[in-house]
């Protein structure tokens, strides 16, 4: 079983820059991507990045595409999303999970299999 636990949410200004990090550990067996999901107060969930464990395959919402990057660091075993000229509408409890899709169905959320607690993503204009 996976163990996923977020970190780097806060408060910025728009504009600004954030980098959230995701700590997995654990087997990951039955799983093949990596994603970023958000929710805002009164949304749906958002599949906003995901990356794939096999060779760093990349998709991310249209909302977020040119502003949002997602990454892998093995050695420490961490899944990072720097947000970059973050906007009012980015501001959200941002949640890591595994799943297991093809192309961007590992943004849709149904796909995950383990979740993380979420950090808060807090963004004034």
């Amino acid at each position: 079983q996976v163990q996923l636990a977020e970190s780097g949410g806060g408060s910025v200004q728009a504009g600004g820059s954030l980098t959230l990090s995701c700590r997995v550990s654990g087997y990951s067996g039955g799983t093949n991507c990596m994603s970023w999901l958000r929710q805002a107060p009164g949304q749906e969930r958002e599949g906003v990045a995901t990356i794939y464990t096999g060779g760093d395959t990349t998709f991310y919402a249209d909302s977020v595409k040119g502003r949002f990057t997602i990454s892998r660091n093995n050695a420490e075993n961490t899944v990072n999303l720097r947000l970059d000229s973050l906007k009012p509408e980015d501001s959200a409890m941002y949640y890591c999970a595994a799943g297991l899709g093809y192309r961007d169905s590992c943004l849709r959320d149904r796909n995950m299999r383990y979740w993380g607690k979420g950090t808060l993503v807090n963004i004034s204009s």
